[in-house]
């Protein structure tokens, strides 16, 4: 027996309509960058346009889930149609197809900023991915930034959304044919509708296969199956099209490999394979079901300020919110649904932080989802990799957030270091590899990769076979700074106070390295001389074991901030903070230097111009641009010109 729809079907739109009245009709521009966003959809040829159906479900869904969760609170709300659902209706004569649901509705100022405008950062994010992305790809964009409504006009060369807030007087009639501007007046007589929307899509001449009852039913089962409310079709034969129960409560067994990635598509805006599934129920004092998915790739807006956790909380199948942060921060690109058993119905938002059950589910699971990822790192080192090189810097910002867990995170811990040739390794490895005589683990920060392979500090370390992590992220000179150590060994920067080389001996040393060592009174006269000339530039000028062929560096002194993050610092608090003044070690061996020491036992003020530009050298190397460019270039300028003649 075919199930009953669960919502009124929506009404078919006719060529021409009686009303009881006519209503006043406002006229509205697009924001302009919907107005961008729409061209871009209308003009361009889209591989997968089938996939606005699917968009136009998962509104009607969330429109169920917002009414469900406020009627606990107001169940007045609700009225006698309790039972919510999505219904689509065919009219080949007039070429529309109509999505209609029975949820939580809109009203007139609602319409405007949902249908009107778009967070600007995301219309911009898609519309460069979708200008770059190859045949296909498109399937993969739309939806992940927020703009699902608006993939109707690919099909439909008008649309007309009729909606009913619950709870209010009024109903809403919205159109527009994607040009530019839209209307909105009030729905009276046949134009009106009971709680909930509907939307009425004209199907442009490319696009009539969509009103073949066979072709949605087909879209539906591939994109919409596991959404949980019934979507009926309102056919020759009317029927219900999905499975309509929630797909977290199923079997393990029963859940194929392509529902999951709908699902974790609808629950991301993703439509990608997740790298990793975790499905489970938890039973006993707290009884609750988990169904959550590590993505297979970043998402545009991982780094966004605003962005938290978003894993949906239901209590037994009520919708209650994706803002309960269920895992902490760093793990906010975990999607998916929680389901407890044991929470009340009526758990408002701003009493889930200080839940005691909330706090036991957030623990178990969080202590879950590093168990799986532990596991992968185990067992599937590539796998395991590809989710690294996406998701940890965010699972970085654990090791300073969650002391509790930070040798868990230290476990899951991957970087490159200066004899990985770009492959990643774990702390365990890294520490299994230490020199003997090696005490610390070594680091150096910087802002990129390339940057930090560059670093002149890393020839005495290379020299003596000692590896050192490569520390790239911005999150990396925060952590770093509040680690105690792993496995009994503390980190030390390179870059930072004075080096412990000398209990390690270069693997290979030269005669000419040695015969340096013998001029210490003319190394000595040098760096009084490069003090005086730079004064408070630099708080100590010092002979250094960090350096095999670089004439100079610059580090920071043993107290206080690596330079890496008092740049971080001093950017973000501009006019409250300043880089403190570096010390400055130059190089016995290099040849620059021991021609430079020769002339300042001779005179001291010779070599003035020398250590300044041998200063800026040291900026330069680190990245950053001298202290006075113009001065920098005038006496570089008169060197050349004294060389050269």
């Amino acid at each position: 027996m075919v199930k009953k729809p669960a919502v009124k079907k929506p009404a078919t739109k006719k060529t021409t309509k009686k009303t009881a009245k006519k209503s006043k009709s406002e006229s509205h521009a697009f924001q302009a960058d919907v107005s961008k966003l729409l061209k871009l959809m209308v003009h361009s040829v889209y591989s997968e346009r089938e996939i606005f159906l699917r968009e136009l479900i998962s509104n009607g869904a969330d429109a169920c889930d917002k009414l469900r969760y406020e009627a606990i609170q107001n169940p007045d709300l609700m009225g006698k149609e309790s039972d919510l659902g999505i219904a689509i209706a065919i009219d080949k004569d007039n070429k529309t197809i109509a999505i209609g649901d029975n949820g939580i509705g809109m009203s007139h100022d609602e319409l405007v900023e949902n249908l009107g405008t778009i967070a600007r950062s995301g219309t911009q994010a898609f519309m460069e991915m979708a200008s770059a992305a190859k045949d296909g790809d498109d399937v993969n964009l739309i939806g992940q930034f927020g703009i699902g409504f608006y993939s109707a006009f690919m099909v439909a060369d008008k649309v007309e959304v009729v909606s009913h807030k619950a709870g209010e007087d009024k109903c809403w009639k919205w159109t527009s044919d994607g040009e530019g501007s839209y209307s909105i007046e009030e729905a009276v007589g046949d134009d009106a509708r009971t709680r909930g929307t509907e939307i009425y899509l004209s199907l442009r001449d490319d696009a009539l296969e969509y009103l073949e009852e066979s072709r949605i039913e087909q879209i539906v089962t591939t994109y919409s199956d596991h959404i949980t409310y019934p979507i009926a079709l309102d056919g020759a034969e009317p029927r219900q099209l999905n499975a309509g129960n929630a797909i977290w409560t199923r079997s393990k067994a029963d859940i194929t490999e392509a529902q999951h990635k709908e699902f974790f598509g609808a629950v991301s805006g993703v439509y990608s394979d997740p790298a990793l599934t975790l499905h489970y129920k938890a039973e006993g004092l707290n009884e609750y079901t988990v169904l959550l998915y590590v993505p297979g790739e970043r998402p545009y807006d991982l780094f966004d300020p605003e962005r938290r956790g978003r894993q949906k909380l239901y209590v037994r199948r009520v919708y209650i919110t994706d803002d309960a942060q269920l895992l902490p921060a760093y793990l906010r690109f975990v999607r998916g649904v929680i389901d407890s058993e044991d929470m009340p119905l009526n758990l408002s938002r701003e009493m889930l932080q200080d839940n005691p059950t909330v706090g036991k589910i957030r623990k178990a699971v969080t202590g879950k989802v590093l168990s799986e990822l532990k596991k992968c790192a185990t067992n599937d080192a590539d796998k395991y990799a590809k989710i690294w090189e996406s998701f940890g810097p965010v699972l970085k910002e654990g090791l300073y957030e969650d002391m509790e867990r930070r040798d868990d995170l230290f476990e899951l811990a991957r970087f490159r270091t200066s004899s990985s040739e770009g492959e990643t390794v774990s702390l365990k490895d890294y520490v299994a590899g230490m020199k003997e005589n090696q005490s610390a683990i070594y680091y150096v920060t910087g802002e990129n990769a390339e940057k930090v392979a560059q670093s002149p500090q890393l020839e005495g370390y290379k020299a003596r076979g000692l590896d050192v992590l490569y520390l790239s992220d911005a999150v990396d000179s925060f952590w770093v700074r509040t680690a105690l150590g792993f496995d009994g060994k503390p980190f030390k920067s390179i870059t930072q106070g004075a080096d412990d080389l000398e209990n390690i001996e270069p693997e290979t040393k030269d005669d000419e390295a040695k015969k340096d060592e013998g001029a210490e009174d003319e190394i000595s006269a040098l760096l009084v001389a490069m003090k005086d000339a730079l004064g408070d530039k630099v708080a100590e000028v010092r002979k250094s074991t960090r350096l095999t062929e670089s004439p100079v560096c610059i580090v920071a002194g043993a107290e206080g901030l690596d330079r890496n993050l008092e740049k971080i610092l001093a950017q973000q608090n501009a006019e409250s903070m300043s880089v403190s003044a570096p010390i400055l070690e130059i190089n016995a061996s290099n040849a620059l230097i021991k021609s430079l020491a020769g002339q300042a036992k001779k005179d001291k003020s010779s070599v003035s111009d020398a250590a300044l530009l041998l200063l800026d050298q040291a900026y330069i190397l680190e990245g950053e641009r001298p202290e006075d460019p113009a001065a920098f270039a005038k006496r570089m300028s008169d060197v050349l010109t004294k060389a050269f003649g």
